[in-house]
Order: C-alpha cells, then structure tokens, then sequence
C-alpha cells in the first residue's frame, strides 16, 4: 500500500510501515502469507481483522504489560497520515517506535506444529522436557515459553531459553518469558470462555524509553494457532480459525513452498475472510462491521 507523502521504512509480508512525525503508522494489509512466501490473492478485510483483533488485546493487556499502540483512529494521526484517512481505517494503528529485540516469544498450551514434531523426535521442545505419551493436540501440563531467533527471510528457529538469553540478555529474557506467560494465561482463559482455544501464540517486545513493552500484533489468526473449542478432539490436528485453513489447500495441491504461491481459488478466499472474521467477533465481543465503522 503506497502513501503518498509518507516515507516507507520497512514493508514485511503483511504489513508496511511509515515514518510520521507523532510515531510509527503501521498498516496492516491483506495479503497473506504461508511457508514464508506471500501469495498473490489477498483476503478481504484481512488487515482490519488483524489491527482490530490487535487493538482489543492491547487494551485487554496493558495492566499486565504496556503496548506500543497510540491510537488507531485515523482522525487521530498526524497531518501527512490523516489525509489518506480513509484507506487507512480500521487497518492502521499509530504507535510508540521501539528496539524490538530479536527474539519472538512463544507460549504453547497444546503441543502442535513445530513442537509436536521436535516432541516426537527429542521428547521435549526447545530443551523443555515433556512428558511421555502425549498426543498430536495435548493440552500441556502447564504452558511452555519456547522462544525463537527472528529470521529477516525463511523461517523462524526455535532456540534453548539459554541460547536466547545469549542473543538477548538473561534479564530481558527472564522478563518476558514472565510476560509471554501471564498474557497467554490471560488471554486464554477469556478465549475459552468464548470458544476459542490458543493452542500457541507469539509475541514480540521491544525497549522504549527505558520499559520493555508489547509491539507489533497481539493474539491475531496469524501470530496465533486458534481452535473451536466445541470441536476439539486431541490426538490429531485441529480445525482452526487461523490461516492453517489455507496452508492446508495449498499442501493440497502439491506445491513445494517455493516462490510464486499459487492463486487462491474465490472459495479458500471467502472460508479463509469468514474464519478470520468469525474469530474476531468470537474474542471481541463486537461485530466486525462496528469496527469498520459501518
């Protein structure tokens, strides 16, 4: 999404970022990605259900941690950010710059994706030892922080706490294995109370003016593995409201992971818009169309 008049300073595989005079904007677009390649067919909406899904938790959390969000009322943003108004509401959020640090901070309450398969071979994820027996799906005896090393281009690498505290500091990963877990165990208590199971879900912090906080997205379909709790049966994979839907058409179709993706077919893009807005309406409590403002 090009904006004219605003400098771009980072644009990743959803979202762009422009430099203003009052903050960051942050813009979440619809594309999508999967296996680390962006696909050519957006999802409608896509972008709003992320910023006001985001927007939510942050002020759900911020007596448990504090955000970098200022506001997401685009009546509200800067002179140069303001006039592109209506392309930017319910997409775009205005927040505090910060020096992420380098390392995504995961909480896992069920064994699922990368932990179920590093559990059947070692037994254990990111050197935490589990015990024997569990099946694709368990619920864990308690959750786990398992974190990972931020990759700019393929994916991410689950590491040791250790290992990240040697990229990060002991203290600064002490803090926010303390804060990736108390937000999990927040959020998923009133997840559940609505349906929804989080299987996983990953944070990213960042330093600003001398306080570690809460940056990027919080507990969106794309930082979070969500499932129906209704339908929930663990000893196999679980239907989601993430976009497992569209990993799962796309290994349908034999293609290797590789750039270009595949055109997304007008119904894997229609399911996939319904399960993101469905889990919106499901975690806020709010119709999406109150959030787009109609």
């Amino acid at each position: 999404m090009g904006l004219e008049g605003l400098e771009l300073i980072k644009r990743g595989k959803v979202r762009d970022m422009y430099r203003t005079e009052a903050g960051i904007l942050m813009v979440a677009t619809d594309r999508i990605s999967a296996y680390d390649v962006v696909l050519p067919t957006p999802i409608p909406n896509k972008g709003a259900v992320l910023t006001g899904l985001s927007a939510h938790w942050f002020a759900e959390t911020r007596d448990i941690v504090r955000n970098h969000l200022i506001t997401t009322n685009a009546d509200d943003f800067p002179p140069e950010a303001k006039r592109h108004a209506e392309r930017l509401r319910g997409r775009s959020m205005l927040v505090r710059p910060a020096e992420v640090v380098p390392i995504e901070c995961v909480a896992r309450g069920y064994l699922s994706g990368s932990a179920w398969k590093e559990y059947r071979a070692t037994g254990a994820v990111c050197g935490i030892a589990l015990p024997g027996g569990l099946r694709e799906s368990d619920r864990l005896p308690e959750p786990v922080f398992t974190p990972a090393t931020k990759a700019e281009a393929g994916h991410d690498e689950n590491v040791p706490f250790e290992r990240a505290c040697e990229i990060a500091g002991r203290e600064t990963m002490e803090t926010l294995r303390r804060d990736t877990l108390a937000l999990y165990a927040f959020a998923s208590e009133r997840a559940e109370a609505r349906g929804i199971l989080i299987a996983d879900t990953k944070f990213e912090f960042g330093s600003a003016g001398g306080e570690i906080i809460l940056v990027d997205e919080a507990l969106t379909p794309d930082s979070s593995r969500f499932w129906p709790a209704a339908e929930y049966a663990p000893g196999t994979a679980q239907p989601s409201f993430d976009k497992q839907y569209v990993r799962d058409w796309l290994d349908s179709t034999g293609w290797d992971h590789t750039p270009p993706g595949p055109e997304l077919p007008d119904e894997v893009v229609a399911r996939t818009r319904e399960k993101y807005v469905e889990a919106y309406e499901r975690l806020s409590g709010r119709r999406f169309a109150e959030w787009l403002g109609e």
